[in-house]
């Protein structure tokens, strides 16, 4: 079955079919901040694009009335944000947080999602998460219409908690990650060896 995406420009169903069948997506805990407000939002269209530079992609959408989402909106204002990954035991908060939220409102204190400051000029991470990544704007990329506006960041510092790293000298990272699939999450904690090559 073939769908035109130039004779049929329904987004939704666009979206449908892109959502469930790029899977699985790594879930993106996006923390951006304004005049004393943090804002704390979860995006799936999120990828690493770059080592060198360090550089991730985000793409945000529009609330339904057709103005930017905050996180754009302070994105755009700040030129920062920080990005935390989502473990398992943050399923919950992290889906409450996708809630559509007056700009005025933060899902820190609504969610009880605890913060703290680690780098000075950066939004806070949510305290808990395995890793997060401190990041500038470098430059959002005009796809011709549509209300999607993908975001090229460069990632400035990482943090990376002691408790996911098994092995400090090879750099070993393992932590329970959550990551989108359709409508649904699921959890990627099992390793799967890589078959050997002849």
């Amino acid at each position: 079955m073939i769908f035109d995406l130039e004779k049929d420009k329904s987004v939704n169903e666009t979206y449908k079919l892109m959502a469930q069948t790029i899977i699985p997506r790594p879930i993106a805990w996006v923390v951006t901040e304004d005049e004393g407000i943090v804002n704390i939002a979860p995006f799936s269209y999120f990828i690493g694009l770059s080592s060198d530079p360090a550089s991730v992609l985000i793409s945000v959408g529009h609330k339904s009335d057709g103005t930017p989402k905050d996180t754009l909106v302070n994105i755009r204002k700040h030129q920062k944000c920080t990005i935390c990954m989502v473990e398992e035991s943050h399923l919950e908060k992290m889906h409450l947080s996708s809630k559509a939220l007056d700009k005025e409102i933060s899902e820190a204190e609504i969610f009880n999602i605890v913060t703290e400051t680690l780098v000075d000029g950066y939004p806070p991470m949510i305290k808990g998460v395995p890793s997060s990544y401190f990041c500038e704007l470098n430059q959002e990329i005009d796809l011709g219409g549509g209300s999607t506006i993908p975001l090229v960041l460069h990632v400035k510092q990482i943090f990376v908690d002691e408790r996911v790293i098994t092995d400090k000298e090879r750099l070993s990272i393992a932590f329970k990650p959550v990551a989108r699939i359709g409508k649904s999450y699921a959890f990627l904690s099992e390793d799967v060896d890589a078959p050997a090559i002849p």
